[in-house]
């Protein structure tokens, strides 16, 4: 069971399309995005850890995920991560980190941010 998103299983994950699973990770990123640009570090953060916990959802599919696509996924974790450490705060690369992930299928790819 989820910690954050309490009614969220890794069954119901998993039964969500690629795309999906994408979306809602971005949603969380966006929040954070937002947030980062206000200055405001705590909710960045609380949205950074929802977003975590999507990313964790997700590297635990391994049928949606094979090996090529969940080592770019788990690259763009790390990287994720040095936003969270407050290593970079820029707003600009925050945003390509996000299209970065919808880059990781053609239906969310096509979101504008």
């Amino acid at each position: 069971m989820a910690y954050f998103h309490k009614n969220l299983t890794q069954e119901k994950w998993n039964s969500m399309r690629i795309e999906n699973q994408i979306l809602n990770t971005a949603s969380e990123l966006l929040r954070a995005k937002n947030w980062m640009a206000k200055k405001d570090d705590v909710y960045m953060r609380n949205s950074l850890d929802r977003a975590f916990e999507l990313i964790d959802l997700t590297i635990m599919d391994r049928k949606k995920w094979d090996n090529s696509r969940l080592g770019e996924l788990l690259k763009f974790r790390e990287i994720l991560g040095e936003f969270y450490i407050g290593l970079n705060k820029n707003v600009g690369q925050f945003a390509k980190l996000i299209k970065a992930l919808l880059s990781f299928n053609k239906i969310s790819y096509q979101v504008e941010i």
